[in-house]
């Protein structure tokens, strides 16, 4: 196994609902299930992601079925959700280090942080104000290619 990686809403949410970086995004996500790489998250990304997909039917972006259907996709995606103690004091620490306004993105940060891995997201300008080498854009992903003869 190749470990694990936690992943943000903005990184799912470009799975579930066309995106300029869907594509990359796709290729990102078959790479890890190539690698039998291990997806978290914390609580916070489930209400997220349910969140942003009910105010897509809500707002008419997505019928009625397209959202029964992406809801589907996204409880299909296999994302564990992760807890630690200490998550959300950590978040109120990065968020404060980072200089960050809000602790949402900071959970994110803080479970990577705990467990040593990187945290990938589709959010460019987070990526952008952090400058920390283990929060990975999606759109900086390029797909590993065989090409050897």
């Amino acid at each position: 196994m190749a470990g694990q990686v936690c992943v943000d809403a903005s990184l799912a949410l470009m799975l579930l609902l066309p995106h300029d970086l869907t594509p990359q995004a796709d290729a990102l996500w078959q790479s890890w299930a190539a690698d039998d790489t291990n997806t978290v998250s914390p609580p916070l990304f489930f209400a997220e992601v349910t969140s942003v997909l009910r105010e897509c039917v809500y707002i008419g972006r997505l019928g009625a079925e397209e959202g029964k259907s992406a809801f589907s996709a996204f409880m299909n995606l296999g994302i564990r959700g992760i807890h630690p103690a200490h998550l959300q004091a950590r978040a109120w620490r990065l968020a404060k280090e980072h200089n960050r306004p809000r602790a949402y993105d900071a959970q994110y940060l803080a479970l990577a942080d705990l467990l040593g891995c990187e945290l990938w997201t589709g959010d460019r300008r987070l990526v952008n104000a952090l400058h920390l080498p283990w929060v990975k854009w999606v759109g900086d992903f390029s797909p590993r290619r065989n090409d050897a003869p």
